[in-house]
């Protein structure tokens, strides 16, 4: 496997938010061997590039390598950006009266945009892949996310009693990925949920038919949401 090719390994899981230990006990190898792929060092079998591809939502040929070096791993990089500022718009349009929003509501406004973009257009926002959790769906790359927008200076967190708030630094939310529609979506989305309480969602996206026939920690098919009524996706969003 070519230098270049290892890289785009290690970028694409990094944009998904998975440590070395669980992809590589994904694709059936130790820490090690899979340090040794991920470096350059060992070649994947068939069997471990389909587990790879699998995992990080990637094509077969961007893993084995294609003929003219070619890759397109820099999609989920600028997708892990577009995601960022999913949050941040989400953030913006959905917080409350004093610019805060919990943690946990955060990440289910970025959720119903995603899902309901997939609704609509048959296909993502992000491209995010989503598991079931306990207090409904969530991004894996998410909480890294919010981690590496603190860093930038981008947002700020403040812990209030059991939850976490955060709120935007500058009023204004970087959207340069995202389209008008998009937008559109993220401020109706934020704006009809932002008098509700975090219960109020979490238990909205519980209610849903991904969360509910998915195991816990489980991977959410964005197909799933296809099979659901229209209220049951919208709620009270007047699109």
């Amino acid at each position: 496997m070519s230098g270049s090719l290892s890289n785009h390994i290690e970028q694409a899981r990094l944009a998904r938010g998975y440590t070395q230990e669980q992809v590589a006990h994904a694709i059936g190898v130790s820490r090690p061997t899979y340090i040794n792929i991920e470096s350059g060092k060992k070649e994947l079998t068939v069997r471990q590039a389909e587990a790879l591809s699998s995992m990080l939502r990637i094509n077969m040929d961007d893993i084995l390598g294609v003929a003219d070096g070619t890759s397109v791993f820099s999609d989920i990089l600028k997708s892990t950006e577009k995601y960022k500022q999913m949050i941040l718009n989400a953030l913006k349009y959905g917080a409350g009266e004093d610019g805060k929003i919990t943690k946990t509501k955060l990440a289910k406004l970025v959720y119903l945009a995603d899902f309901i973009w997939y609704y609509l257009n048959a296909s993502p926002m992000s491209g995010m892949t989503y598991r079931k959790l306990p207090r409904g769906p969530v991004a894996d790359v998410y909480f890294r996310a919010l981690d590496e927008l603190e860093e930038d200076g981008t947002i700020i967190r403040e812990p209030k009693g059991n939850a976490i708030l955060f709120s935007l630094i500058e009023k204004e939310a970087p959207s340069g990925s995202l389209s008008d529609e998009e937008l559109k979506l993220i401020e109706k989305i934020g704006t009809a949920w932002r008098g509700k309480s975090t219960d109020d969602i979490v238990n909205f996206t519980r209610e849903q038919l991904p969360w509910q026939i998915c195991r816990d920690g489980e991977v959410i098919p964005y197909g799933l949401i296809t099979q659901e009524e229209p209220e049951r996706v919208y709620g009270t969003i007047q699109l």
